[in-house]
């Protein structure tokens, strides 16, 4: 898998963002995309975007664009389906994403939160140059890339 894009997610693809599903045991790390959906509807400062890949939606992703705790703007979810993991997916849409925060105002860091026991997300976020210097919200962990 080399190729991959961000659509914004709208009427057309919003079913098929909702059917995407996660393994049992990462279940607990995110909630449904559904509720993400209905979370944005109220909060506009929220951008939603399905991971396209070929002609298929195979993951969904939600940022927040305004700045937040850590000063920096927050990437609050992000699912590739179970189906389409292993692939190189994930990285992929996580620069694509980091990308598109880069040009957000006064854009100087992306702060990703997860529970500590979801070693998948702590892989790849270490791997993309996201440091953990000890920031703890609730049950997760937050980790910074400076941009």
């Amino acid at each position: 898998m080399n190729m991959i894009q961000l659509v914004p997610v709208t009427a057309e693809n919003w079913e098929a963002c909702c059917e995407l599903t996660l393994t049992a045991q990462q279940q607990d790390f995110m909630e449904a995309n559904v509720y993400s959906i209905a979370q944005a509807k109220f909060e506009p400062s929220l951008v939603l975007r399905a991971i396209i890949a070929g002609e298929a939606v195979v993951g969904f992703v939600m940022y927040n664009t305004e700045l937040e705790e850590l000063d920096g703007y927050w990437i609050y979810r992000i699912m590739i389906d179970q189906t389409q993991q292993g692939n190189g997916i994930g990285r992929l849409a996580m620069q694509a994403v980091i990308d598109e925060m880069r040009v957000l105002p006064a854009a100087k860091r992306i702060v990703v939160g997860y529970r500590p026991d979801n070693q998948a997300a702590h892989r790849l976020y270490a791997s993309l140059g996201f440091i953990d210097h000890g920031d703890r919200f609730g049950r997760e962990m937050a980790v910074r890339l400076e941009v």
